[in-house]
């Protein structure tokens, strides 16, 4: 049987899955489930304390990818730095298109929902629900970035913040 060009992750792998960002495989697991026998990653979200078993002829279909390349990263930089669109149609209307770009897994429509939702030191304070918004897109942009740079969360969103003034 020819592999398809099926993605291949291996265990210390740090991979993004869409509606819960960063993660880490662990291990690659065979169980029976249903009378089939399946081979799944096995994927730990460390922030959300959280694990994952993703079967592994899934992992494309879900969504699940490698990190970030350093091309995309620079295009959410410049994403950041752009001017905001805010659309004028209601909240919840704004919100469920923002959690739907957080929920794909894009790096760039992320740093869109981010530079959209900033709020500068001048500008009015925003609502309980568009910081909770602010505070996901930009958690998950600084954990992907601190996994592909190699640094820690704290360094990686004082990076993203430094960029939002800048």
């Amino acid at each position: 049987m020819a592999k398809s060009s099926k993605l291949e992750f291996s265990i210390g792998d740090y991979i993004v899955y869409p509606k819960h960002g960063v993660g880490k495989i662990t291990e690659l697991e065979t169980q029976e489930i249903a009378g089939m026998v399946l081979e799944l990653y096995v994927v730990r979200f460390e922030k959300e304390r959280m694990t994952l078993r993703v079967p592994t002829n899934k992992a494309e279909i879900s969504g699940m990818r490698r990190l970030s390349s350093n091309a995309t990263l620079k295009e959410a930089f410049i994403t950041l730095k752009g001017r905001a669109r805010i659309k004028r149609t209601m909240w919840s209307r704004r919100a469920q298109e923002y959690e739907a770009k957080i929920n794909s897994g894009d790096l760039v429509s992320i740093a869109e929902v981010v530079r959209d939702l900033h709020r500068g030191e001048d500008q009015p304070e925003q609502s309980y629900s568009e910081r909770q918004i602010y505070e996901s897109a930009l958690g998950r942009l600084a954990r992907e970035l601190a996994a592909v740079e190699e640094i820690d969360e704290e360094a990686a969103m004082t990076k993203l913040e430094n960029e939002l003034v800048a």
